[in-house]
């Protein structure tokens, strides 16, 4: 908490009288700001160029929202409502200043025109800084042998796989594959975990039966499907001794199955979402298609669901808590493709939630006292940063950090409707929920984004943010014995080596 070097002091923001939290303490200081870099902490500090004064307000790192579907092309071939502008401003609106949003490839794209296009559109766009996971839905020698060594290189260090979705799914043989790579070089391996076939054989049995309706897309992802998918994605991970992180965890018996991997020392990490805490299954049953607005993959389980979901966050399960944002409107443009005929198999998957994300932990979690400000900060930032490689630049209020600061007012209440929201969905599965605690003002490096309820800054003044390997890579345990013996005949090393 000293300052940065002895040259006359001048701060570009000083941020005064602020509670502050950092994941692992919270205190009352200033903070001083220059050329979007946090400088200074301490008491006292002089005014600078803008001043404001955080009396009452509490001083949280902005957040990072790791698990993002923005101007996205779905393996059902829909695109998302939201592009890279209205995506990230509605993020911002909500607190969050840092996305990681996904590259999606499909089987016959080659992976550099992925990024190329990815690239130019966010760069145009984004109103706050952003990377990218990239989606591998063709893991071939081209991909594994020179594609993914160049995208880790270039500061994308985190691919996504699923084991469903017809155009999507990767078998195991596959996964391995894709596994050995991220080892070798220094990259996170994220997991949709669920069992491709066994939502195919109860689903062709129910559309059989003439069971269509929404409702019927959570009966046809059995809670099984993902505590299946989930254990055998951590004994593929075991196998080469490559950590992992499972998405949008759902079900408790998937909870309970990688708390239990943890205490083996498997190394496995998991992420849940809001729709995970705050909705069930039974809310897509719902007159019309109207369900459908509630419907995501995994879908919502039950009040035991939620409450396992939470206590995943308090013991440290689950460490990341993302939006898992799939924004498609409610018409033939998302929702429903085939208008009245849409069946449950076939609507967009997928609930919008970047800028309600941080509103709804924070109100039901740290304002009701199932959280402390510090977990909250954990779960919404900080972690987010060590798993991704975006630590120390994000994730904290520290001397040499980016100056990403986000003030909440902890006594404001709001009604939720999606009228109030910035995304281009047209409605949310949350409304008329009042929420307590809002973010008033944000700031991403420095620049004031969000103030009085009005954005700040114009389309593309975000940045490109690449990733360092993230920490999890870095710093993998040995494995346990007899796991992963046999890397030393067929040439697996792992990432510390290539450093």
């Amino acid at each position: 908490m000293q300052p940065s070097d002895t040259s006359p002091v001048e701060f570009d923001l000083t941020i005064r009288n602020g509670r502050i939290s950092n994941a692992d303490r919270t205190f009352f200081a200033d903070i001083g700001v220059r050329n979007g870099v946090i400088v200074e902490i301490g008491q006292g500090l002089p005014a600078g160029k803008q001043d404001v004064d955080a009396d009452g307000l509490w001083v949280l790192p902005g957040g990072i929202d790791s698990h993002t579907h923005i101007e996205q092309l779905s393996g059902m071939g829909v695109m998302c409502a939201d592009d890279f502008y209205s995506g990230t401003v509605s993020a911002a609106f909500g607190g969050t200043t840092t996305i990681l949003s996904f590259a999606a490839q499909h089987r016959n794209d080659r992976i550099p025109d992925v990024l190329e296009d990815y690239s130019r559109r966010a760069r145009e766009k984004a109103v706050i800084d952003y990377g990218f996971h990239l989606i591998l839905a063709n893991p071939d020698e081209q991909a594994l042998m020179h594609d993914l060594p160049a995208v880790i290189d270039a500061g994308i260090t985190s691919f996504k796989v699923y084991m469903t979705y017809d155009k999507l799914k990767l078998d195991d043989y596959q996964l391995l594959d894709v596994l050995a790579v991220a080892g070798e070089r220094g990259a996170m391996v994220m997991l949709h975990a669920e069992n491709h076939d066994m939502i195919r054989w109860v689903a062709r049995r129910l559309l059989e039966r003439g069971h269509t309706a929404p409702k019927f897309h959570a009966v046809s992802h059995d809670p099984l499907a993902e505590s299946e998918a989930t254990h055998r994605a951590i004994a593929l991970s075991r196998l080469i001794n490559v950590p992992v992180l499972i998405v949008h965890v759902a079900g408790a018996e998937t909870v309970d199955i990688i708390r239990k991997a943890q205490h083996l020392g498997a190394q496995v990490y998991a992420e849940s979402c809001p729709q995970y805490l705050f909705l069930e299954a039974k809310d897509s049953d719902l007159p019309g298609f109207e369900g459908a607005k509630f419907c995501c993959s995994p879908p919502p389980g039950d009040k035991a669901s939620q409450e396992a979901v939470w206590q995943g966050f308090k013991d440290g399960t689950l460490n990341v808590y993302s939006s898992d944002h799939a924004p498609y409107r409610f018409d033939e443009s998302g929702k429903l493709p085939k208008g009245d005929a849409t069946t449950f198999k076939e609507m967009a998957n997928g609930v919008p939630g970047i800028e309600l994300r941080l509103p709804l932990l924070f109100s039901e979690g740290v304002m009701k006292g199932r959280l402390t400000p510090e977990e909250f900060v954990a779960l919404t930032s900080t972690n987010h940063a060590h798993m991704y490689g975006l630590a120390p630049r994000k994730g904290s209020i520290a001397v040499g950090a980016d100056a990403d600061l986000v003030l909440w007012d902890p006594n404001r209440k709001t009604v939720v409707s999606a009228e109030m929201l910035h995304d281009r969905v047209g409605y949310t599965p949350y409304e008329g929920r009042e929420i307590q605690g809002w973010p008033v003002e944000v700031y991403s490096r420095g620049r004031c984004v969000v103030k009085d309820n009005l954005l700040q800054v114009e389309r593309g003044s975000g940045q490109f943010i690449a990733r360092s390997r993230p920490d999890p890579v870095l710093n993998r345990r040995a494995p346990a014995e007899g796991r992963g013996i046999f890397s030393q005949f067929i040439g697996l090393k792992s990432a510390t080596a290539t450093e």
